[in-house]
């Protein structure tokens, strides 16, 4: 079996993964198969955007063909338990699961399952199986599942979300693949934890846009927070997405395989022309360190922090901020929920009603009663 050698590469001024290996026509193939994967004629390797994500879909590709060497990586990549990189018991399954595994990941790819979801499946039933490597799938009970749950999962502080989709990607194989020989309805989910959306206030949005020198970056945060985007529509936005015509944005085969369309400010059409004018990206809209080939997701997060802390505020301010500031606001604004809800792509009402709890548009019009504790001419 061939070595596929990882490694960093700040190529083009970007965080960059580059694969190094003996030629071998198989290979090049899967290469092909790895997400904004491309072959670099200068370097002489294969190379990607260096992203949690996009490490994994590369590993998961790979592994069944070829041996990983990623301890190049280890001085770049602390591997968070809620985002694993790579399984966290590293055992070889026997090749007749590792099939199984791949009818599973084929019928999720027919039924057009997004590339995360089935990387993160794909994944979690790797370490499942690892576990009870002295267990075929058809011997393992619910009473084994039980046992994961309390000895790994939560000895090992996995989250709430963790573990819902570790039971999912269990019961989506036994009914896919093991035609249903464990029945885990009787398995519960973990109750659902309810955070608040971290929202910034007009003005601290407004701050950390005019820090942006960078008319690209400054073009890119705008487009975040002008239009509610998360971070991957941005990046795989192309520059016939948008419609200057009808003031419209589209967003193609979006979170849950769906298409919407955005209003786009007259503000924001004069700024992304200004920027388009200065640039003239290939293909997508925010072009990599290679034209023609999408921005990267980290280089952006870097832009955002390096703004912020320009602007004095002191909080950990994540791409998803935006977001949630731009529902937040519109909800302030008097927008209706219900078009928030079809700006923002939500499938439930639910899921954007969350952003009633953040909103102050209510909550400054309650009087506190610690204001009518004292005469006016009082002191405190």
């Amino acid at each position: 079996m061939q070595k596929v050698k990882f490694s960093w590469s700040g190529f083009g001024g970007s965080d960059m993964i580059r694969m190094d290996f003996r030629y071998s026509p198989e290979l090049v193939e899967l290469m092909k198969q790895i997400p904004g994967c491309w072959w670099n004629a200068q370097e002489r390797c294969w190379m990607t955007t260096f992203t949690p994500s996009r490490l994994n879909q590369a590993f998961h590709i790979l592994e069944s063909h070829a041996e990983i060497d990623s301890s190049e990586l280890d001085k770049y990549v602390t591997i968070n338990p809620k985002k694993q990189l790579k399984p966290a018991i590293k055992k070889r399954l026997p090749r007749v699961l590792i099939g199984k595994l791949l009818k599973l990941k084929y019928w999720m790819l027919d039924k057009r399952y997004s590339q995360n979801t089935i990387s993160s499946y794909i994944s979690m039933l790797e370490i499942f199986f690892s576990y009870f490597k002295d267990k075929k799938p058809e011997k393992i009970r619910n009473g084994d599942i039980i046992r994961f749950n309390n000895e790994f999962i939560l000895k090992k502080g996995y989250s709430a979300s963790y573990q819902r989709q570790m039971i999912n990607a269990i019961k989506m194989f036994y009914k896919r693949v093991q035609e249903k020989e464990l029945v885990l309805d009787d398995i519960q989910h973990p109750r659902r934890e309810r955070k608040l959306p971290n929202v910034l206030a007009v003005k601290e949005v407004a701050s950390i846009l005019s820090k942006c020198r960078n008319l690209k970056h400054k073009a890119a945060l705008s487009l975040i927070y002008a239009c509610g985007l998360w971070r991957g529509e941005l990046i795989s936005l192309q520059i016939l997405d948008i419609d200057s015509s009808r003031h419209l944005l589209l967003l193609r085969n979006t979170k849950g395989n769906k298409d919407r369309i955005v209003p786009i400010s007259d503000k924001l059409l004069v700024l992304l022309r200004t920027y388009y004018k200065r640039y003239k990206p290939i293909n997508y809209l925010f072009n990599g360190a290679i034209k023609g080939h999408p921005y990267s997701d980290t280089s952006l997060q870097k832009i955002l922090k390096k703004s912020v802390k320009l602007a004095g505020i002191r909080r950990n301010v994540t791409l998803h901020w935006l977001r949630h500031s731009y529902a937040t606001h519109l909800l302030e604004s008097g927008t209706d929920l219900r078009y928030i809800q079809e700006l923002l792509g939500h499938k439930s009402s639910r899921t954007t009603e969350i952003y009633t709890h953040v909103s102050t548009r209510s909550l400054q019009q309650i009087r506190s009663p610690f204001d009518d504790l004292f005469k006016d001419d009082e002191n405190i």
